[in-house]
């Protein structure tokens, strides 16, 4: 095996564990991806009521339109899926990207950076390198960061109401959200859920079904070890794409599987040139928690908080195991959009999900019309636009 080839393995198996306090973050930001294209934006800061401060990112208003001054313009808030961050919504450019879509129409778009990623890595006592620092799961995220973020906007901009749009771990926070504090719903215009993750028992995700064995089973050495952080956003990423992934690179097509090994097969939609792009900003970061939480989802075949194991459990719920998250509790309207090459959400689990949520709030559950369509293309693929955000945008409009 070529020296090369065997360096980029050994950097692929060592990242995941390497704290981005020891290398630089990437020089690849959200803030310089949208002032590229000529589009005003705004950085927001926000404590959680746990300590965590979070930045939000926000595009005002659109230069292709004449409203920079106009107050009250209806407010869009994006949330991204695991381990990426508020860059995802924008990397694809004026003609693709869903944050510039909805800015062009018209809306105030505010993105959203949980906690743990590269632009949300602080807090009012716990510095990153402290393993309490990353002593949650996409509950914390649900249950603090959302509503925080959100009350954040709607107070700041003398509003009531947002509309919400989120892909993977954005949906399944979401429905946490809306199942643990119900009357939040009065502040939600309509959700619209990219590839909705709840319930995860027929997911097909090789990487997945790798992992879920090892760190999906419950037991006490979760409580004991605590969490850590999961593949942060550092320059080794940024330089491994450019150097490895490149047009010109020999191991383009190894990086373009690696992703399809995730997320399902889809040569039509995957832009290749855009892959070292990609690597520049994703993965950004997130807990070794929010990865237990999934694959114990998988395992379960349950839409349920995190399992600590029996005793443990016991403590903190009342009950040897843990307590279901109650989609009866949904009320705001809701939209899903999912794709049957997705390996993260099946379709038999989607289909699942939209008979667990009430009739009343489900307004639609619309299925990419395009086979290959898979997790990742909710958000990268080359036609993304056509396939999947003029719909969103249509039915966004639609509460308007």
């Amino acid at each position: 095996m070529e020296l090369k080839l065997k360096s980029a393995i050994l950097i692929f198996i060592v990242l995941p564990f390497i704290s981005a306090s020891l290398i630089p973050e990437s020089s690849v930001t959200t803030e310089k991806l949208v002032k590229k294209h000529g589009y005003s934006i705004e950085e927001h800061q926000v404590q959680t009521a746990d300590g965590y401060i979070l930045t939000m990112h926000r595009i005002p208003y659109s230069p292709k339109l004449n409203n920079s001054l106009v107050e009250d313009k209806p407010i869009v808030f994006l949330q991204h899926g695991l381990l990426c961050s508020s860059s995802d919504w924008v990397l694809l450019g004026p003609e693709s990207a869903l944050a510039y879509l909805l800015s062009d129409q018209g809306y105030d778009v505010w993105m959203g950076n949980a906690r743990g990623n590269r632009y949300s890595r602080k807090h009012a006592k716990y510095s990153p390198t402290l393993l309490k620092f990353w002593n949650f799961d996409w509950n914390e995220i649900a249950i603090h960061d959302l509503p925080a973020m959100i009350d954040y906007i709607l107070f700041t901009q003398n509003q009531t109401q947002v509309t919400y749009a989120g892909h993977s771990q954005g949906t399944t926070t979401y429905l946490v959200m809306s199942s643990m504090i119900p009357n939040f719903a009065s502040k939600i215009r309509s959700a619209h859920l990219l590839s909705p993750v709840a319930f995860m028992g027929n997911m097909e995700s090789t990487l997945v079904y790798l992992l879920a064995p090892v760190l999906g089973h419950p037991n006490g050495l979760v409580e004991v070890l605590g969490s850590a952080e999961f593949l942060p956003n550092t320059q080794v990423m940024e330089i491994l794409g450019q150097k490895a992934c490149s047009d010109e690179a020999k191991y383009q097509e190894l990086c373009a599987n690696v992703l399809f090994l995730i997320a399902g097969y889809d040569d039509e939609n995957l832009n290749r040139t855009m892959i070292p792009e990609i690597l520049a900003v994703t993965p950004a970061g997130a807990s070794v928690h929010q990865i237990t939480h999934y694959l114990q989802e998988f395992r379960s075949g349950y839409f349920r908080q995190f399992d600590h194991f029996y005793y443990r459990n016991k403590k903190r719920y009342g009950s040897y195991s843990p307590p279901n998250y109650d989609l009866k509790q949904l009320t705001a309207p809701v939209h899903f959009y999912y794709g049957t090459n997705d390996k993260l959400a099946s379709v038999t689990d989607v289909m699942k999900l939209a008979g667990s949520v009430p009739k009343s709030a489900l307004k639609g559950n619309y299925k990419v019309p395009h086979e290959k369509f898979n997790h990742l293309d909710f958000i990268w693929a080359i036609h993304v636009k056509e396939l999947l955000y003029d719909k969103v945008i249509k039915d966004i409009n639609s509460y308007f």
